[in-house]
């Protein structure tokens, strides 16, 4: 059943802020705008990095994403915490979608999006609020829906995989890509919030892939598949934080964490039974 506005719950304070007056997507750390942690592949390391290498690198996260659940010619697609819009962007102009709807629990960051929405496409790429657990769409609106590293702020998986399942066509495609616990041993959270402040302060959330999986299949979607991409992101990641933060410093320990198993990267698709 279609939510309506006045069923998306309060963001958490840690949020609202990182997302409105300390505007994420506006610091050199997220250059380009589009919030994630980049997809290094093909990037050299060895070199000095700059602003370009960022923003190839956040637009390569986008294809990697949008490419686990082409073909999109034609189709309507929804992305769950689309930011600043930017990867609607790239979903419209290189997927060949006929409508991409950005959603975003922060208003904002809608404003953000609509503003920098390119000229002409206004019947194309609509943006929405709400929230992954309160979608405000009705049943069966979407071929596609895809979140890329959003999840780690999401409050109840199960919620947002009952969601996704719901405004998902039968024969949808669904694709979430984020950092999550590889396994599910409780003691992952307090290991995170002692190395990683985001996680202390509640801005992440150490979500487990058993337990996306897991929430993925209860609500009905099949075929789900994991792939790690840790390796495509956490070094490449690591070396831009050191462009501007010294080792030690409490973001370049994602390194860390994955190389302790504590934490990775996956990608993480299913389907809509047809």
């Amino acid at each position: 059943m279609k939510q309506s506005p006045g069923d998306v719950p309060p963001m958490a304070p840690v949020v609202q802020e990182a997302y409105g007056p300390a505007d994420l997507g506006a610091m050199p750390l997220f250059a380009g705008g589009f919030i994630n942690f980049g997809h290094w592949q093909g990037i050299d390391l060895d070199r000095p990095l700059g602003e370009d290498d960022r923003i190839r690198s956040q637009r390569a996260m986008y294809r990697h994403v949008l490419g686990s659940v082409a073909p999109g010619e034609g189709l309507e697609a929804l992305e769950v915490g689309c930011g600043r819009g930017l990867g609607c962007a790239v979903a419209l102009e290189e997927y060949g979608y006929a409508r991409v709807t950005g959603m975003d629990i922060h208003p904002q960051q809608l404003e953000r999006a609509r503003a920098g929405r390119p000229a002409g496409r206004d019947g194309q790429m609509r943006f929405a609020r709400g929230a992954a657990e309160h979608m405000p769409f009705g049943d069966a609106e979407f071929d596609r829906v895809y979140s890329v590293e959003a999840a780690q702020h999401f409050r109840d998986l199960g919620a947002f995989a009952h969601e996704t399942a719901r405004v998902l066509r039968p024969g949808g495609r669904a694709a979430v890509t984020s950092f999550f616990v590889p396994d599910d041993d409780p003691a992952r959270a307090g290991q995170l919030a002692g190395l990683l402040d985001s996680f202390a302060t509640g801005l992440d959330v150490a979500h487990s892939i058993p337990e996306l999986t897991g929430s993925l299949e209860r609500a009905g979607l099949t075929g789900v598949r994991v792939t790690s991409i840790g390796a495509s992101v956490w070094p490449g990641w690591d070396r831009w934080l050191s462009t501007m933060w010294e080792p030690g410093a409490w973001p370049r320990n994602f390194l860390r964490a994955y190389e302790g198993g504590i934490l990775d990267y996956f990608t993480v698709t299913a389907h809509r039974p047809a």
